[in-house]
Parts: C-alpha cells; structure tokens; sequence
C-alpha cells in the first residue's frame, strides 16, 4: 500500500513497531489495523537517496487493502495496456 507519513509518524512507527501513518485529509494519525485488525508489524525500514520517500518492509495481518487484497497493488498492467487482477480477495 501507499500512505503518507510525516516526522512524527516516523518516530512513532519506529518507537511502536507498527505503521502509523498521517491522514492529510483528515489531518490526524492512524494506526494501520486500528479498526480492520489488519496490523503491520514492521520488519525493516529504508529511504532513497534523496531522503524524501520511505519503504516499510512488514508482516501484514489480513489484508493490506480497503478493497480486501494482500497488497493494494493487486492490479497489474498487460504490454498492450489491458489489466488483470494478479491476486485473490482475502476474506473480510
């Protein structure tokens, strides 16, 4: 999945052992898994050279996407530019 996280959110995630993450449309923190149960544990985290995007490696409970995948990135793009759907739907 894909979410925004600002310095605190860092520090907490690091601090916690779990995503949290900044809801720039909400204007507040969440921990993933907080309602769904669907937790990330954190296994590593890394940046780019620029410093200015982060990959979190974790252990996902359950689904990672709202649509009930493993990962949101469910979709993949064919060479003609047609899409299948890669994974199965994960029971709520």
């Amino acid at each position: 999945m894909m979410a925004w996280m600002n310095k605190e959110s860092v520090e907490r995630t690091i601090k916690e052992g779990h995503t949290v993450f900044w809801s720039r449309s909400r204007k507040e923190y969440w921990v993933k898994g907080q309602t769904s149960g669907h937790f990330q544990k954190v296994v590593s985290l890394s940046f780019d050279c620029d410093g200015d995007t982060l990959l979190v490696k974790v252990n996902q409970t359950g689904a990672a996407c709202h649509e009930y995948y493993k990962s949101c990135f469910f979709r993949t793009v064919n060479p003609d530019g047609s899409w299948y759907i890669n994974s199965e739907k994960l029971e709520k």
